[in-house]
């Protein structure tokens, strides 16, 4: 019996430290289920002098307890991120609409992608014909890159 607790112990530390994964925040019911019905999310990303730039409004997906975006490797969220400074804001639905903070990654997963691309003709069928074609040879070619947001802390209202 002793023996087989010895061995639980070092599972049982990798339980704790995935459970406790620093960084990470559960949004409330209520900030979830708006993610799941809003057509925007509104995007600031962390200046250089610790301010926020201006809020972009962008297509999302809400996957895995993650907002993802598809967006060109050369805008300032993916640069930003590059540079160290993965800290956003995202507003849900509208500018002043419950916000959050995250924090930003690129990401390279077919799967992912996958799954963002039929989000998104699902999400936005009037305009998806228009987009579908960049999104799709965007991933493929690299001109278009993949961004998880997780997030952080829950903000007020408007904040």
């Amino acid at each position: 019996m002793r023996g087989m607790t010895l061995r639980l112990r070092p599972l049982l530390f990798l339980l704790i430290l995935l459970a406790a994964r620093p960084g990470r925040a559960e949004l409330p019911p209520d900030l979830t289920k708006l993610l799941g019905t809003s057509e925007f999310v509104y995007i600031s990303s962390t200046r250089k002098d610790g301010t926020l730039s201006r809020p972009a409004e962008i297509w999302f997906m809400y996957h895995d307890g993650a907002v993802w975006v598809g967006t060109r490797p050369d805008s300032w969220r993916v640069k930003r991120i590059k540079w160290g400074r993965p800290q956003a804001k995202i507003w849900v639905g509208k500018q002043d609409g419950p916000a959050f903070t995250a924090r930003g990654e690129l990401v390279k997963d077919a799967a992912a992608e996958k799954v963002l691309l039929e989000t998104f003709a699902k999400k936005y069928p009037q305009g998806w014909s228009k987009w579908e074609k960049s999104f799709r040879d965007g991933f493929a070619d690299g001109s278009r890159v993949l961004v998880k947001y997780t997030p952080t802390a829950q903000a007020g209202k408007g904040d």
